[in-house]
């Protein structure tokens, strides 16, 4: 699978702390490799990433600082074209441009991406690059396109990540959530059962009734 998260995101500073602890056995055993580029991605991630109706996107900013936005969609919004590459339709916002424009300065993004029922998550590094509408209007026409569906939401650009490295994330602190789909798909059955029985019971309550 390659080491290149480790590479990407293990200083001396975290190294030390390793050190010091005995972590590092477990983390830093990837850095007496060469950095040998791009993780492969496999079929997990493509799963986990292609299901996914949510995630976190950092950029850095001019400045340097990072920027953290929050993007959403139905599921399936952020698509697989091939290889590392995934994009994604770029909604229409607040005007802002901010992640935009800090992709079209320093193109390394980070997505962080959890599917709270299954208490999976997973980090995600990569170079991003924006593609506007007039640019490559078929791009963006496929991103909305979801199975048969279509999102109606405006869409402006096309973000597309080429992704570089990638860590699973343990469970352990992640509180599962459900969205009101979920929560229909686990109790309709209850509700279709409940409802079987009331209609037993009143066919019951009205036979005693003629009697």
């Amino acid at each position: 699978m390659g080491h290149r998260y480790q590479h990407l995101v293990f200083g001396e500073r975290s190294l030390a702390r390793q050190r010091t602890v005995g972590s590092i056995v477990a983390y830093g055993a990837g850095l007496d490799s060469p950095d040998e580029g791009a993780q492969e991605i496999g079929e997990r991630e493509i799963r986990l990433l292609t299901g996914a109706f949510q995630f976190h996107l950092a950029s850095v900013t001019p400045e340097g600082w990072p920027y953290v936005q929050y993007r959403s969609g139905p599921s399936g919004f952020l698509h697989h074209l091939h290889g590392n590459r995934f994009a994604f339709a770029d909604f229409h916002g607040n005007q802002q441009f901010v992640s935009v424009g800090n992709i079209e300065s320093d193109d390394r993004v980070s997505l962080f991406v959890a599917d709270y029922v299954r208490k999976t998550r997973l980090k995600v590094f990569g170079r991003a690059s924006v593609v506007d509408a007039a640019d490559d209007p078929e791009l963006l026409q496929s991103l909305r396109r979801i199975g048969d569906q279509e999102i109606a939401a405006g869409c402006e650009r096309s973000i597309v990540v080429d992704v570089e490295a990638f860590d699973w994330n343990c469970s352990r602190s992640l509180i599962p959530q459900y969205t009101a789909e979920q929560v229909r798909e686990r109790t309709q059955p209850y509700i279709d059962k409940m409802a079987e029985m009331q209609r037993e019971i009143d066919t019951l309550t009205a036979r005693l009734a003629a009697e």
